[in-house]
């Protein structure tokens, strides 16, 4: 996925000023593609460059008056194009987990603590994504749109669930051995010098 089409599907779900579109990342999009508020508007105005979106007209745009977008008709076959193409899954890249395959080699006395500290941030995403499950998407909420919307959640929540699971057995497995991975350097026989 890219921030132009995030933008373009965003834009059509309800046209917006950019100050509106951020916020609007910060509460959805966002949390699945996160981007700063400057990288939103500079694609805003590439986007209106290539002739996928507009300002919408006003009678009198008064000094300081926030310009709202709409998406054009060729914003939306681009959008539909990219929809449609196939592409396979991105391998997972993540700095935790080439860390915890760092610390078997150097040791990483404080590792338990990371992990707890990871699993309290993946606790409050589920938290935050199980409550707008609630507040959002309740059961008579059945249009094809929403149940399109409602699965990309279910996906955050699955994926917060696999980690909060995952990071509570990491640190059972670790407190339990009462290691964090080699001590003193970089020994790999250090299991056996543990047990005697």
């Amino acid at each position: 996925m890219s921030l132009p089409h995030a933008i373009l599907t965003a834009l059509l779900e309800k046209p917006s000023s950019g100050l509106e579109l951020t916020r609007r990342f910060d509460r959805s999009i966002g949390y699945f593609w996160p981007s700063t508020h400057q990288q939103i508007y500079r694609e805003l105005g590439k986007l209106e460059q290539a002739g996928h979106i507009r300002v919408l007209p006003s009678a009198q745009r008064a000094r300081g008056q926030k310009k709202e977008y709409e998406v054009l008709p060729a914003g939306r076959e681009e959008l539909a194009a990219w929809v449609s193409l196939a592409e396979d899954p991105r391998p997972v890249r993540d700095p935790l987990l080439l860390r915890m395959r760092a610390a078997a080699v150097v040791g990483a006395p404080g590792l338990a603590g990371e992990l707890r500290r990871h699993l309290v941030l993946h606790q409050g995403q589920l938290a935050e994504y199980l409550e707008i499950e609630r507040r959002d998407f309740p059961p008579e909420r059945t249009a094809d749109e929403d149940r399109l919307r409602h699965l990309v959640l279910r996906g955050g929540i699955d994926l917060e669930t696999f980690w909060t699971g995952w990071l509570t057995r990491a640190i059972d497995d670790l407190e339990g051995s009462g290691r964090s991975g080699p001590e003193g350097g970089a020994g790999s026989g250090s299991a056996d010098a543990d047990a005697s």
